[in-house]
This record gives C-alpha cells, structure tokens and sequence, in this order.
C-alpha cells in the first residue's frame, strides 16, 4: 500500500546556508562560512522527495552563491518531475544577471521570491528596480510579496512565472522573529510567549494533515534536516539523505506529540505524557517565545527520535 505522504503539498528546502551577505535576523546563521552539503547529498534528497509532491521552495542561504549545485539540483527535479512541479526560488537577488535568469528559467524554475527588500539585507532593496526590469525583460509578472494560494488553487494554476519581493518588517519576521540563529544572538527575537508561532503558515501546523486547517501542507528541511516547521525542532525528524520524506511523515503520523504539532497546539504538545496545556502556556511566557518552549521540551522531557518520553 502506498504511503499517503508521498502526496504532498509543499517543501521548503534551505539546501545551503552559505551566503554573500551576514544578516542580524538570519535564523539558519548563513553567512560567508555558512554550513553546506555535498552535491551528491543533494541529488540524494531530491530523490527522497514524495513523488506526488506539489510545490518546492529552495533557499538558503544564497543558494546563488552555490549556483552550480543549484542547476544539479534543478536539473535532478527535471528528471524526475518531468515539468510538473512547481520550483520557487528564494533568494536574496544580489547574484542574479540575465544569463543565470535565463538558465534558471530553463531548468524549471516558475517563481522567484526575493527575500531581501529591508535595512538589514547588505543592499537593503537597493536592486529591486534593476530586478524587476530584468524580470519583466523575460514576461515574468509580479505578484506581490510572497502570494500563498490554497491548495484548489494550485490545482488550478498553470505554470505562469511570476516574481515577488518581500522583506523583514517589524510585522513579518522582525515583528514575529524565531529565537533560531543570529536572531537569537543578536537578541532580536520576539519576546512574547503568547505568539503561537506554531499555528500560522511557516510553522507546524498542517504538516501531516491540513483538512482542519485553512493552510498549506509543508515541511522544512535544513540541509538535510527534515522539520515540521520552518524553525526547526531542536532535533530533526529525520535525515532526508537516508530515508524517504514520506516515510519520515508517516512514521511521525502515530505518536500523539507529533499530532498536536499537527494541529498548531505548541502548548498541549506534552499532554500525551502527562504536561498540561496550562504548564505549557506558563513555560513559553517564562521563556518568552514558543519555540524556546518546543526546545525545552524535546530537549528534557520527549525524544523526538524514539518518540518516546525521557
């Protein structure tokens, strides 16, 4: 019987943490000495992909500033999607010139996200202009921000390029910022228990399941790092080099922790062994931010690889 979750709606895959430039904000700490994978690791986790999957998203990091294991990955999704899936690219467009447009249109790509339209980006926007001549140049048409479609929509959708541009601003990532990386160095993160990041897009919500949930089916991988969310769990789920993403899902899909990650509820998430959502709730205002909350309890009370309580 075929695995459910090799149907699948949306991966964001930050395949490389190396980057041209060092933001304050960066929750993966990419930089100029940004961690990185092998190239045949990448080829190894494209083809752990759902082969039913709808959507992937792949960042960074620049993943410009590896461009040349960019277009293998590219070309390895060719092979095996034949044109069906829908590539974005996130990036933060300070690489980017005609001729790489045109190679990365060839292979695949349908959307380019830029990601670095604030004052903490080293250009701080300065290029956006320059970016959307370019892209018009080749009838790419903007769409704002980062559009998020349902998933009768993406159904619908054919395959127009578009472009966007977005940015960290004190209501969007700043305002909502995950106490990961150098946010957390830099002690930018938000200080506010109450926030849930987990039930909004980017976090746990839907990862398994989302016919509760008015939101997009996703899971993150950093690296090679497969996560629920898009901050990450303390400890991953699992290696998508060695095991296929789906069977990585399923195999969480039976324990009772995962499935309250499923639903958004960060704060019940130990009520399957005994922690209260009240004892959740106080410990994430204690901590300041839900997700040191999430850290706190995989790190003490639940192991994530055994599913089993410590």
């Amino acid at each position: 019987m075929e695995n459910k979750f090799n149907q699948y709606d949306q991966i964001y895959w930050a395949f490389t943490q190396l980057c041209n430039d060092k933001c304050l904000h960066c929750y993966n700490s990419s930089g100029p000495q940004g961690t990185r994978i092998s190239e045949e690791d990448c080829l190894a986790i494209v083809d752990n992909l759902p082969d039913g999957l709808q959507k992937l998203i792949l960042s960074g990091g620049e993943p410009l500033a590896e461009k040349q294991k960019l277009y293998a990955i590219l070309q390895r999704l060719q092979e095996k999607y034949k044109g069906k899936l829908d590539v974005a690219l996130q990036f933060n467009g300070d690489l980017l010139n005609e001729e790489i447009l045109r190679k990365l249109m060839e292979l695949g790509v349908n959307h380019f996200s830029i990601a670095s339209i604030d004052r903490y980006h080293k250009k701080q926007g300065a290029r956006k202009e320059a970016l959307s001549e370019l892209f018009e140049s080749q009838g790419i048409v903007l769409k704002a921000g980062q559009p998020e479609l349902s998933r009768a929509e993406r159904m619908k959708k054919k395959k127009q390029l578009t472009y966007g541009f977005f940015g960290a601003t004190e209501d969007m990532w700043l305002g909502g910022n995950w106490a990961r990386g150098r946010a957390l160095e830099e002690d930018i993160w938000l200080k506010d228990g109450t926030h849930n990041f987990c039930a909004i897009h980017s976090g746990a919500i839907g990862f398994m399941d989302n016919k509760e949930a008015d939101v997009t089916q996703e899971l993150s991988i950093q690296l090679w790092k497969v996560n629920p969310c898009c901050p990450g769990t303390v400890a991953p789920m699992g290696d998508a080099r060695k095991e296929k993403i789906a069977d990585i899902v399923g195999r969480m899909s039976k324990h009772e922790v995962m499935k309250r990650l499923n639903k958004g509820n960060i704060f019940a998430i130990g009520e399957s062994i005994g922690f209260r959502e009240e004892y959740g709730r106080k410990r994430a205002k204690e901590l300041k931010n839900v997700c040191l909350w999430c850290d706190e309890f995989f790190t003490k009370h639940y192991d994530i690889k055994t599913q089993k309580a410590k």
